[in-house]
Parts: C-alpha cells; sequence; structure tokens
C-alpha cells in the first residue's frame, strides 16, 4: 500500500472509530488548560482530572494562583508527581501572564514555550485545543504508531511532527491529534500489541 492509498486508510479508520473527540483533560478555559496539560505531564489524564476540581477550587486563574503558596498548591497536586517543580511553575506562569499578558494565556507558541514547565507539546496542545489553532503535538501515542503505521522513519519528536505535518492536510490536524492518542490507548498499545488483530497495523504495517 502506497503511502497516499496508508494515510487516507488511517484517516477514514480513525474517523470512523472517533467521529467525536472531546479533550481528555477537563478545563474550563485556555488558562485551565494550560494548568492541566502542565499537570499531565508522567502522568495520567484521568489522574490529573482527579486532582483539577481541587486545585481550581483554591485557584482557577492567574491572579489567585499566583497569591498561592508553591507548598498550597504541591499539596494539592502532589498525586501528579514531580508536584514540587509542577507547584513552582504553576505558580510563576501565573505570575508572568500578569505581568507580561494581562492575565490572559498567549495563543503564540513561543511566548507560550517561555513559560516556565511548558515545553513544545504542551504549548502545541494548548493552541490546538484552546483556540483551534492548527496544530500536530507529538506524545509518546502518536510517535510509536507513526512509526508502526510507516508515516516516518525518524525517531525524534521533532521530525516526527514535520513528517505527520506533511502527510496529513492541515484541517484535520487537531482532530487527528486526539484521535491517535485515542487509538493508541485502546487498541495499539506500547506492550502487548498484536499486528494482526489491530485495526490499523494489520492493514498498513
Amino acid at each position: 500500500m502506497i503511502k497516499k492509498d496508508r494515510v487516507a486508510f488511517i484517516m477514514k479508520m480513525l474517523e470512523d472509530l472517533y467521529p467525536e473527540t472531546p479533550v481528555p483533560l477537563d478545563h474550563q478555559d485556555p488558562y485551565t488548560l494550560l494548568v492541566a496539560v502542565l499537570l499531565s505531564a508522567q502522568c495520567t489524564d484521568k489522574r490529573v482530572n482527579q486532582v483539577t476540581p481541587a486545585l481550581f477550587e483554591l485557584a482557577d486563574n492567574p491572579k489567585d494562583m499566583a497569591a498561592q503558596s508553591p507548598a498550597a498548591i504541591q499539596a494539592i497536586i502532589r498525586p501528579c508527581g514531580l508536584s514540587e517543580r509542577k507547584a513552582n511553575n504553576i505558580r510563576d506562569l501565573s505570575q508572568i501572564l500578569i505581568e507580561q499578558h494581562d492575565g490572559r494565556v498567549p495563543q503564540d507558541l513561543e511566548a507560550l514555550e517561555a513559560l516556565p514547565g511548558v515545553g513544545h507539546k504542551t504549548a502545541q496542545v494548548v493552541v490546538a485545543q484552546a483556540f483551534g489553532i492548527p496544530s500536530f503535538p507529538v506524545d509518546t501515542h502518536i510517535l510509536r504508531l507513526a512509526q508502526r503505521w510507516r508515516l516516518t522513519k525518524a525517531k525524534s519528536v521533532a521530525r516526527t511532527e514535520k513528517d505527520l505535518k506533511a502527510a496529513f492536510p492541515k484541517k484535520y490536524w487537531n482532530k487527528l491529534h486526539l484521535q491517535i492518542i485515542f487509538f493508541g490507548r485502546e487498541y495499539c498499545p506500547a506492550r502487548g500489541h498484536n499486528s494482526e488483530t489491530c485495526p490499523i497495523c494489520s492493514v498498513v504495517g
């Protein structure tokens, strides 16, 4: 199967399986999404969603969060892991949003990546899911599936992102990002994967 046909098959299969793509992290606005994505580093979305209600009851905007001590934030987010670093980053980025961005989350990738604890992937998730700006964040699921589906030969996230953006139409990037994650979790795990029964790998692998 040539690459063009593989891409078309993958898109159709993902659309059939996941016509709706709800954002896995519970949030109310760009700021709470940013905090939730930051917390999700090396932590499951389920665990983040268990923690954020108490965190956002404490503070759900930059002004209120910047007024909290890192210890108060850490006490709530401890189950997410790396809690000391994440607590400091959440408080510090909240202060920066107030001082440099009028208390708003910027839509610019470079400005987002300049915030403490916000890397390239986190920034892309925020612009895609909060602002609808076409982006293709690459996490471990997407990196794994892109290789299994022969959409890239790259080992790096940066090169994989470039290859995926070249393979898929731009208007579908945001939805595909979530569809591939959902598929990876349900059908194409890192361990115990059977390529012969996988709905996509069995065809395009």
